[in-house]
């Protein structure tokens, strides 16, 4: 058994099986509509709330994880005589990562916070999930809590991720919309591409839907081009476009993807419907 269990929380995205796989513990954060919130891992699949999104006037509401959720988490590891290496959504979009700083914080009063460390992957999606596979790995290996949290730090310097959206209605909407405020300037009829470093960061407005999965396929071809070939595919509600995606990245990788799968209503409410993204790390950060 490792001595070091890397933890993080739902809105990586990976199916669960491959966390569970790789024994990383998740935490969740919390949505719905009018006080109604729910545990998002709780959630048995997204169609009926993307529906909702769509007609709905009303937004939903998203909150983080509270300190509790994550003692829930880490004490049985911890008394299990595990360290913990936690790794979460980007704080510049999200207060999760610091309710888990907050939460280490109740763990240094029992004498307790020098076994866990707590980092902020300054990203979201696939991408929060490589980080999170990356540690794992070194995990597995029988690395110490600093190796792990090293590699994902480092992990984290190589990693690159985009995603198109269908329109920036919804990121306006949310008040989540970042460095890409200055396009609200324009028509919201683009199809957006940006990216996620500590908040959202616009790359580049396309016009059309055929374009901006071209681009997806070029973006693909820039990972391989920098070495950032453990690649992965999400979306939503889009699982035909993210098969074909995965079909066009498969061709430039020469490999299978780690995963492809659907981004949930957390980071689905900002985003809405139609988003497909791609990105990846270097295959060594997870060996």
């Amino acid at each position: 058994m490792a001595q070091v269990t890397v933890t993080t929380d739902t809105t990586q995205y990976m199916p669960a099986e491959l966390a569970r796989g790789n024994d990383i513990g998740v935490v969740s954060l919390y949505c719905g509509w009018s006080a109604a919130e729910e545990r998002e891992s709780q959630m048995v699949g997204y169609d009926a709330f993307y529906r909702r999104l769509a007609d709905d006037s009303e937004l939903p509401t998203t909150s983080q994880p509270s300190i509790g959720d994550y003692l829930d988490l880490w004490q049985p590891l911890l008394d299990d005589g595990r360290d913990i290496v936690s790794v979460h959504l980007a704080g510049g979009i999200s207060g999760t990562v610091e309710a888990a700083r907050q939460a280490r914080l109740l763990l240094v009063e029992r004498g307790l916070g020098e076994r866990v460390e707590v980092i902020d992957g300054e990203t979201g999606c696939g991408g929060l999930a490589l980080l999170a596979l990356a540690g794992a790995a070194a995990a597995r290996s029988g690395a110490t809590r600093e190796e792990v949290a090293s590699r994902i730090v480092e992990a984290k310097r190589r990693l690159r991720i985009w995603f198109a959206l269908d329109t920036l209605t919804y990121l306006r909407r949310g008040g989540r919309i970042g460095k890409a405020q200055a396009w609200l300037g324009g028509t919201l009829k683009i199809k957006p591409i940006l990216s996620l470093e500590y908040e959202i960061t616009p790359v580049e407005r396309v016009r059309t839907s055929r374009r901006a999965f071209e681009r997806m396929v070029d973006y693909a071809q820039e990972l391989k081009r920098i070495g950032a070939d453990a690649w992965v595919v999400q979306h939503i509600q889009a699982p035909d476009e993210a098969e074909r995606l995965a079909d066009r990245c498969r061709e430039v990788f020469g490999s299978d993807p780690i995963f492809v799968s659907e981004i949930g209503p957390v980071i689905g409410t900002y985003t809405g419907p139609g988003l497909l993204g791609v990105g990846g790390v270097a295959a060594s950060a997870l060996d």
